[in-house]
């Protein structure tokens, strides 16, 4: 597909594809994402291209898209006013883990988003743990800065995803690894948005788009609370649970719920 890009308000260029017809969707990847990876990019866009034209686009600093630091929240909301604005001045969006975070970020504060659906963002509850994760997030930044690629990603593997060392042990021996540490000077810009924490529960009010909130019935209980507990919290959100699936859920699982979603 042609890689297009789009300037954002601060100069950035980001980079994006488009595949379908019908109303405009955009997608929005988490961490480690970029726009192809499976549940938030062009295998996922695929899926949903009989019925959206579908937008699939690299987060700044990420894949084709420039970057422009430092991180900030508001500067990734813009990218994706942006993407609204070169889907026609609105766009149904979805984002998938910390992209749901993002993509809710951007419904709160106005951008034109008539319907919002996310899966297992990762809402924390605990402002303690929030707190740390603002801490983490400058480990992450100087590992990355250091060229110690591998030193961030298994501190955020081990740190905020809470793997067990044998299975980043086991993953460091994958053919992934070398994607997974092209990407590590992305991963503190995710935790920032993700330490937002309870700060963002007292801002989705503010949310207007009809709005899916999906999580997988194999996912811990305690995520599920927290994506229960969001979905609560956004005025007049649905809850749907897609059985059998983790966090790692399955594209065509995704693609049913959203089109059944946003085809009503």
């Amino acid at each position: 597909m042609k890689i297009n890009t789009v300037k954002s308000a601060d100069g950035t260029s980001i980079a994006f594809e488009t595949t379908g017809k019908g109303p405009p969707l955009i997608l929005v990847g988490g961490s480690f994402c970029d726009r192809t990876a499976p549940t938030s990019g062009t295998p996922l866009a695929a899926l949903l291209a009989h019925r959206f034209t579908v937008f699939s686009y690299d987060r700044r600093g990420r894949g084709d898209s420039e970057d422009t630091p430092p991180h900030a929240l508001e500067r990734e909301v813009e990218d994706l006013a942006a993407l609204i604005t070169a889907a026609g001045g609105a766009a149904a969006v979805f984002g998938n883990s910390s992209g749901g975070l993002l993509a809710i970020d951007a419904a709160a504060r106005g951008l034109s988003i008539p319907k919002l659906a996310v899966y297992e963002p990762p809402v924390i509850l605990d402002a303690g743990r929030a707190r740390s994760f603002e801490e983490l997030a400058k480990q992450l930044d100087e590992a990355a800065a250091g060229n110690r690629r591998s030193e961030a990603v298994v501190l955020y593997f081990t740190k905020v995803m809470q793997m067990p060392a044998p299975a980043v042990a086991q993953l460091r021996k994958a053919p992934m690894w070398a994607g997974l540490e092209h990407l590590a000077h992305t991963l503190s810009c995710d935790l920032l948005i993700t330490a937002r924490g309870p700060l963002r529960l007292e801002q989705v009010s503010a949310v207007r788009a009809a709005t899916l909130v999906m999580d997988g019935g194999a996912s811990p209980g305690w995520m599920r609370e927290a994506i229960q507990t969001l979905a609560r919290a956004i005025p007049g959100a649905r809850h749907r649970t897609l059985e059998g699936q983790t966090h790692a859920v399955e594209p065509q699982a995704l693609a049913r719920a959203l089109e059944e979603f946003l085809g009503e």
